[in-house]
C-alpha cells in the first residue's frame, strides 16, 4: 500500500517536473507517518525537495502536487499542505483494513523481501577464545550476530554464520600451563599458590611446603581446569608428568572448551555454517603470504628488530607491529590474512560483530587490507558494549580468568533462552545493557517484557482456539470483510501490522535488530489491552460478520507477532 502510493507520487512529481520543461530524475524524498495521528497518516517532503529546481514556493508545489495526485486511484481521501510545505494524507476508507488481507495471504514471509537477493554476506560473530566458558558479554554478541543473520536471511540475502577463534598465541600457551598446573597438582607433584595470590598488587612464593609452584600467575583458575587436568589424571595416571604444556594439556582444554562453548551456543539457538581458526592460516601458509604481500605493497617496514604496517602511510594514527621481536606474529596480522580469504570466498559484505575492545584494532585491519589492494569497504564492523549483571541491586563482579563470572550456561538455567535472548536484544547494541536478572526471573507477563510479548502471542491463539470451538472459522483470507473493523484502537492495530515490513527492512540495513524487539513490544502494548476489554472488543460475538473481521485481526497479529520472535530466535508458544 505505502509503495503503491509512493509509485503515484512519484508519477505525479514527473508530470510536474515535465510540466516545468525539466526532464531529470524525480527526487528521492520521505513518506512516513506523521507524528500526530491527527495530521494524517503519511506525512510526505517532496514538495520542498522540488522547489530550487522549479523555481517555487514549496507551499505552491505542495498545492500543485495535491491537485496532480487526485485521489490516487481511491487510495487517498483528503490531502493538505501543512507547515513549510509537507503534504499531509488520509488515506480512503478501508484502505488499511484491506491490508490485513495482505497479511494472512503472505503469512510466514509477511515483512520480508528481495531487497538482497543474489548477495552472499558472511556474519561473523561470538569467535570467543576456547580458553573458558561463554560469558555474557559473548551471550550479547552471539545472540546480536545471530539476529543480524536472521533479519538478512528474511531480506533475501545468502547469508553465511561463521565462528572463528585464535587457538594460537599466549593465550592458548596460558591454558595449557594452566591445565598442566592442576594435573601436577592433583597428582601431588606441586601445589598451587593461594587464591590471594591472584589479587591485584599480590606477591606469592616460589615453593609451598616444599612444593614447586607451577600455576602460572596470569592463569586461568575456574573449575572447568581442574576438571580437564583430573579427565587426564583418571586417564593417563603419571604418565604425563614429563609432558610439555603445549602437547596434550593444550588440545584437551581446547577440545573439550570448544566442545562446550558449541554446547552452549546449541542451547541458545545458534548454529554456525563455518567454524574456522588461526591455525588453519598458520598451516595453509596464509600468514607467510600475507606478510609477502604487504612488503610489495612498500607499506612495511623492519624496526626494532620487528616488521611494521606503515598504516599512517594510510591515515590511521600510528603504525602498527605485524611481527614481534620474538618472531611471532601479533594479533593484527592473522586478522588480516583471515579476513582476506573471507574477501576471496566471494561474499559481497563481510560484517564482524566484535566487542568494544575490538574497535581500536578493527581500522588497523582494514588498513592491511586497503595495503593488499583489497574493498576494504566490503567489511563493516557491528559493535557491541560491555553487559554488567545486577541482582539485589548490586553489580556481579566479573573476571574471565578468574571464573568469577556469570556464564551464558547459569543464566539460561534461571531464566530459560527466550528470556535470555530478548533481554541481549532489546538495547541498541552500541549502549552498555544492564541485565536486570531479578526482572528476567519474573515470571509475571505484565513485567517481564519478554513474556510480555509472548503472552500475547499466546493470547491471541487462544482466541482462535476459542472462535474454532464456536464453529467460527476462517476460510482464507478472503473469508472476511476487513471494513467492519471501525474501532479506533482497530484501525490503530492495522496501521502497527503496516509498519512491519519497513521496520524490518530498516533493521536489516541498519544491523539493528533492537528495532525488532521495540516494534513488538509496541504491538503488544496495542493487543493485550484490547484483549482485556472483552466487553468492547469481543472477538465471538452474536454478530457473526464482526466476529469474522475481529478474528481475521487476531490471525493477522499473531502473523506478525511469530514472525517478529522468529527473527529474534524467539519461540512463540501458543499457551502460557
Amino acid at each position: 500500500m505505502k509503495d503503491d502510493l509512493y509509485e503515484r507520487i512519484g508519477q505525479a512529481l514527473r508530470s510536474l517536473l515535465g510540466d516545468s520543461g525539466d526532464s531529470g530524475p524525480v527526487p528521492e524524498f520521505t513518506l512516513d507517518p506523521p507524528r500526530q495521528a491527527e495530521h494524517g497518516d503519511f506525512a510526505c517532503n517532496a514538495a520542498m525537495m522540488l522547489a530550487k529546481r522549479l523555481g517555487q514556493k514549496p507551499r505552491d508545489i505542495a498545492v500543485a502536487l495535491i491537485e496532480a495526485l487526485g485521489d490516487a486511484g481511491g487510495l487517498i481521501e483528503r490531502a493538505e499542505v501543512a507547515g513549510p510545505g509537507f503534504v499531509n494524507l488520509w488515506l480512503g476508507g478501508g484502505q488499511w483494513q484491506s491490508l490485513l488481507r495482505d497479511i494472512l495471504a503472505t503469512g510466514e514471509r509477511y515483512g520480508g523481501s528481495d531487497d538482497g537477493k543474489g548477495e552472499r554476506v558472511q556474519v561473523e560473530f561470538v569467535s570467543a577464545n576456547p580458553t573458558g566458558p561463554l560469558s555474557t558479554g559473548h551471550g550479547r554478541q552471539g545472540v546480536l550476530g545471530d539476529c543480524i543473520a536472521r533479519l538478512l536471511d528474511f531480506s533475501g540475502y545468502e547469508v553465511t554464520r561463521e565462528y572463528y577463534f585464535n587457538n594460537g598465541g599466549r593465550q592458548m600457551r596460558v591454558l595449557g600451563q594452566s591445565v598442566r598446573a592442576r594435573y601436577l597438582e592433583a597428582l601431588g607433584l606441586a601445589a598451587a599458590p593461594p587464591a590471594s595470590a591472584f589479587e591485584e598488587g599480590a606477591s606469592w612464593p616460589e615453593a609451598i611446603e616444599g612444593l614447586p609452584v607451577v600455576f602460572p600467575a596470569d592463569g586461568y583458575q575456574g573449575d572447568y581446569i581442574s576438571e580437564i587436568a583430573e579427565s587426564l589424571r583418571v586417564q593417563h595416571g603419571e604418565a604425563l608428568v614429563e609432558e610439555p604444556a603445549e602437547g596434550v594439556f593444550r588440545e584437551r582444554a581446547e577440545r573439550e572448551i570448544f566442545g562446550d562453548i558449541r554446547a552452549t551456543l546449541d542451547s541458545i539457538g545458534i548454529v554456525f555454517d563455518v567454524y574456522s581458526n588461526e591455525n588453519e592460516l598458520y598451516d595453509g601458509g596464509k600468514i607467510e603470504e600475507v606478510l609477502a604481500d604487504l612488503r610489495q605493497s612498500d607499506l612495511v617496514y623492519d624496526e626494532d628488530e620487528a616488521v611494521w604496517l606503515r598504516a599512517t602511510a594510510l591515515g590511521l594514527d600510528r603504525d602498527r607491529v605485524l611481527v614481534k621481536r620474538t618472531g611471532e606474529p601479533t594479533y593484527m596480522t592473522p586478522d588480516i590474512a583471515y579476513h582476506r580469504e573471507k574477501l576471496r570466498r566471494g561474499f559481497a559484505r563481510v560484517i564482524d560483530v566484535q566487542g568494544a575492545d575490538h574497535k581500536d584494532q578493527f581500522p588497523f585491519v582494514l588498513a592491511g587490507l586497503q595495503a593488499l589492494g583489497l574493498d576494504a569497504d566490503r567489511v563493516e564492523l557491528v559493535m557491541h558494549q560491555f553487559v554488567t549483571i545486577t541482582s539485589g541491586g548490586q553489580q556481579v563482579k566479573q573476571s574471565t580468568r578468574r571464573a568469577t563470572f556469570i556464564t551464558i550456561d547459569e543464566l539460561v538455567e534461571q531464566i530459560g533462552a527466550d528470556v535470555f535472548r530478548f533481554f541481549m536484544i532489546e538495547r541498541k547494541a552500541e549502549g552498555h545493557l544492564d541485565f536486570d536478572l531479578d526482572l528476567a526471573k519474573d515470571r509475571d507477563w505484565k513485567k517481564n517484557p519478554a513474556y510480555y510479548v509472548q503472552y500475547a502471542h499466546a493470547r491471541t491463539a487462544g482466541v482462535e482456539r476459542k472462535a474454532a470451538e464456536a464453529g467460527l472459522v476462517l476460510s482464507g483470507p478472503d473469508g472476511f470483510d476487513p471494513a467492519r473493523l471501525e474501532l479506533p484502537e482497530e484501525l490503530d492495530l492495522v496501521k502497527k501490522l503496516g509498519e512491519f515490513p519497513e521496520l524490518v527492512a530498516r533493521a536489516a540495513r541498519a544491523r539493528e535488530p533492537h528495532h525488532v524487539a521495540y516494534y513488538l513490544r509496541e504491538l503488544a502494548g496495542l493487543w493485550n489491552p484490547y484483549l482485556q476489554d472483552g466487553k468492547r472488543h469481543r472477538v465471538v460475538s452474536d454478530d457473526v460478520e464482526l466476529s469474522r473481521a475481529r478474528l481475521g485481526l487476531a490471525r493477522a497479529i499473531r502473523t506478525v507477532l511469530a514472525n517478529g520472535l522468529e527473527l529474534l530466535g524467539i519461540s512463540a508458544p501458543e499457551t502460557m
